[in-house]
């Protein structure tokens, strides 16, 4: 046997699997092949979307199912044994597996990032590999994992039998959060990006905890009563009649998973504080859900929580860990056990991305002034002072500036889809109100089919907070557009909603990527593979803050002895709040809903701000004759780096090609050699090149659609371009054809009408021949035939395509 003339698959199931075999790896339970663990980012073409590739390791090796210990890439004989070894470390940082080997059928090249083998690289034969018991072995040893702590540790997940596996990261989240327990760790932060699932995770961490029993009685709290409700009727199904809500402020100690809102059992007087009904060692897990929205602070209803059953495991999850000079989530739980950003989610194409239209209106960036003596709708004097963006919406009202923005928004739905669910931030209730009937207004048509096609969904409104629900399902068509202000912000699984519409003004990162989160859920049944901005706040700002996806950073180091908060002496003054709300007080039974209460004619403020928001008595006032407009309207794309293009998109375009084809001449080198033209579409489309908005545009001058290389041709190199009609009229002006006749030449004409119409990727594919108009000339074979042959067909497109383009602009 030649081993340099055997594929890469022919080396892994001649070599690498019977030296697995004989190691001892259970090839059916212990190990997998060709593990595609990401879904391929999304890449969004105009209105159109494709996927990137997967990353795919070779062979992923698990101690038990889903705890992966170590990674193999496989080459073909012509490469060294060492070759696939850079690789195999990538993977091996994402998939949390220490143990990393190399081969191409002759050995393995084993790389040891426990330390504990001997030196960390190290060329073992074909019999030499390591068997499951002893990299195991080596695993726990690695992690800190004692024999007691085993029992735990190897837990199977809970597996309902449908096939359903955990995601790789939520793999590792649940992997890392269980082996923490099992050593003994007692505050344990998870961070997780909205839309990733961080309750599936949060559940099977509880199961294998619950099953093992290491933790017995279990306390999950969150701080919204919809989220409780989906916990416990979805992902947390399984529990069974294990499984209660604490409800009714009553409390039945006979249960060992208890699920509850934190408002149904604490409040401000003692007899209200339900929860001390259970003994302080009730509970020896407590798992805390969107943990940021509070658990942290001192003086928050949860920690009083917390502190009562501080003897129990307290697991916090969130999407954003809060750290302020005020509120530290890392100083309470330390620093997060693992952390899975928007950024990476949206790389491996778990989270949709998104593209930013920014809206400036001229009175937000130039301000305004009343004239002197200037009263409001009212009659009330306003105060002679610039009023700007900060003001609008909270201090001052303008009434048009309401209706431009609810005309923007209507036009975007109109260009694109007006059944597309939206959810509208404003800045309070008041606001939501009146965005709401400003959009009622504009969209008459749609509101006479269905009431239900904007409604305001607002803490303090049944009516609205009963749609819920509906605007969440994607079965409901309606509501399509909900106006809010702070419900939706945490814990809404909308994973259908494509337009997030900001025009509230957001200076908390932890806000903004909540707010962001609404929009990143992917639904592949219902089409929702991206997602739009629309920005009338400058709030897209904050995506350029390194916070944004960064590390969260401390703010706050308390030294020795020195509470997890600052004295209240020592902190600074309480800013005015910034989005018209503080922390939800505790003591709420229903969801709270921060916000302006306008029962005032006037406009004045009867009902606060929430907690840590007073007002000061201050008047709002209502103007209803000042002009606002449009004055710059711009959209940012997400590049492939997991950042904005502020660039135009020409000037990102053509960045983007010279830094592979410096030249025109470099570029039409590599077209011409190309096997497939498509694949340098493609390739380019990776990278960020959008290539259906800037078709689009040089449609406009051409008057028809250009070929993606003229496009490349005009915008990169300014060069004139041609519609693909112009092209293949040439090629038939030169008589291309006259050298074929009968079905060969009938193919060509086809293909070369196939071009004009949707351009070279269907030309390039021989399953174009199945289709109409080629399927009545003849039948695939027969067609072949007509060119001698597959070779010669080939052949014979490869020179269509010469003459195609032969024509250099």
């Amino acid at each position: 046997m030649d081993k340099k003339k055997l594929t890469e698959r022919d080396i892994c199931s001649k070599f690498i699997n019977p030296a697995l075999a004989k190691a001892g790896w259970n090839m059916h339970s212990q190990v997998r092949e060709e593990v595609s663990f990401t879904a391929g980012r999304i890449i969004v073409r105009g209105r159109l979307h494709t996927r990137g590739k997967r990353r795919r390791a070779d062979y992923v090796l698990s101690y038990k199912k889903n705890m992966p210990i170590a990674i193999i890439e496989a080459k073909d004989n012509n490469h060294s044994l060492g070759d696939g070894m850079q690789q195999a470390l990538a993977y091996s940082d994402v998939l949390d597996a220490p143990f990393v080997f190399s081969s191409n059928g002759d050995g393995f090249l084993f790389h040891d990032r426990t330390g504990l083998f001997g030196k960390t690289e190290t060329t073992l034969t074909l019999d030499e590999f390591p068997s499951p018991e002893r990299l195991w072995e080596l695993y726990c040893e690695y992690k800190g994992i004692t024999k007691a702590g085993r029992q735990t540790v190897e837990q199977p997940y809970y597996d309902d039998g449908s096939g359903r596996t955990p995601r790789y990261y939520q793999t590792v989240a649940i992997n890392r959060t269980v082996e923490a327990v099992a050593r003994g760790q007692n505050r344990i932060l998870l961070v997780m990006a909205t839309g990733t699932g961080k309750t599936f995770t949060a559940f099977q961490i509880i199961w294998r905890l619950w099953k093992s029993k290491q933790k017995k009685r279990i306390l999950f709290l969150a701080d919204r009563n919809i989220l409780v409700d989906q916990t416990k009727n979805n992902d947390f199904k399984p529990f069974g009649q294990a499984m209660t809500k604490v409800t009714n402020r009553t409390v039945d100690p006979s249960y060992e998973i208890y699920l509850s809102l934190y408002q149904a059992v604490t409040g401000s007087e003692d007899e209200q504080n339900i929860y001390k009904q259970f003994s302080p060692d009730f509970f020896d897990l407590v798992v805390i859900d969107e943990c940021h929205r509070g658990s942290a602070s001192v003086d928050s209803a949860w920690r009083q929580i917390l502190e009562y059953f501080s003897a129990a495991t307290h697991i916090g999850l969130t999407a954003t860990p809060k750290e302020t000079k005020e509120v530290s989530n890392i100083d309470y739980f330390g620093e997060p056990v693992y952390t899975y950003s928007l950024k990476q989610g949206i790389e491996d194409g778990f989270l949709a991305p998104y593209k930013v239209v920014r809206i400036d209106l001229d009175r937000d960036l130039q301000g305004w002034r009343p004239s002197k003596g200037q009263t409001d709708k009212h009659g009330e004097l306003i105060d002679d002072r610039i009023y700007n963006q900060k003001d609008f919406d909270r201090t001052l009202i303008l009434e048009k500036r309401t209706e431009v923005v609810a005309q923007k928004i209507t036009e975007f739905l109109d260009q694109t889809d007006p059944y597309q669910k939206t959810i509208v931030f404003c800045e309070d209730i008041d606001h939501a109100e009146r965005m709401r009937q400003a959009l009622v207004n504009l969209n008459p048509e749609q509101v006479k089919k269905n009431r239900k096609y904007v409604m305001r969904i607002t803490g303090d409104e049944q009516e609205g907070k009963a749609e819920l629900d509906n605007f969440i399902n994607p079965e409901e068509r309606y509501p399509v557009i909900a106006t809010t202000s702070k419900l939706m912000t945490t814990g809404v699984d909308a994973q259908t909603c494509k337009l997030i519409v900001l025009d509230q003004r957001i200076q908390s990162m932890t806000e903004f990527k909540q707010i962001i989160g609404r929009g990143t859920r992917i639904n592949d049944d219902y089409n929702k593979h991206w997602f739009t901005i629309l920005d009338f706040k400058k709030a897209t700002e904050l995506f350029a803050d390194p916070a944004f996806d960064g590390d969260p950073v401390k703010v706050y180091e308390p030294g020795a002895g020195d509470p997890v908060n600052p004295d209240d002496k020592d902190a600074p003054e309480t800013p005015e709040p910034e989005h018209g709300c503080g922390e939800e007080p505790g003591g709420y039974e229903a969801d709270p809903e921060a916000g302006w209460k306008t029962d005032d004619p006037k406009g004045g403020d009867t009902g606060g701000l929430g907690e840590g928001g007073g007002t000061g008595g201050r008047t709002r006032y209502l103007v209803d004759n000042v002009e606002v407009t449009v004055i710059a309207e711009r959209v940012q794309y997400l590049g492939p780096d997991g950042k904005l293009i502020t660039e135009s998109l020409k000037d990102f375009t053509r960045k983007k090609v010279k830094e592979q084809y410096a030249t025109l001449t470099d570029f039409l080198k590599h077209w011409n050699q190309a096997n497939r033209k498509q694949a340098i579409i493609e390739e380019l489309a990776e990278q960020g090149v959008i290539w259906d908005d800037l078709i689009t545009d040089v449609s406009k001058k051409l008057g028809a659609e250009p070929d993606p290389f003229d496009v490349i041709c005009h915008i990169v190199y300014d060069q004139p371009p041609l519609s693909r009609k112009e092209r293949a009229e040439q090629v038939r002006k030169n008589n291309y054809f006259s050298k074929y006749e009968g079905a060969s030449r009938e193919v060509l004409s086809a293909l070369l009408d196939k071009y004009t119409d949707s351009g070279i990727e269907p030309v390039e594919d021989v399953k174009v021949l199945t289709l109409a108009p080629f399927s009545e000339i003849g039948a695939p074979m027969e067609l072949l035939n007509a060119f001698g042959g597959k070779p010669g067909y080939t052949e014979a497109v490869k020179e269509l395509e010469e003459a195609l383009y032969g024509r250099v602009p």
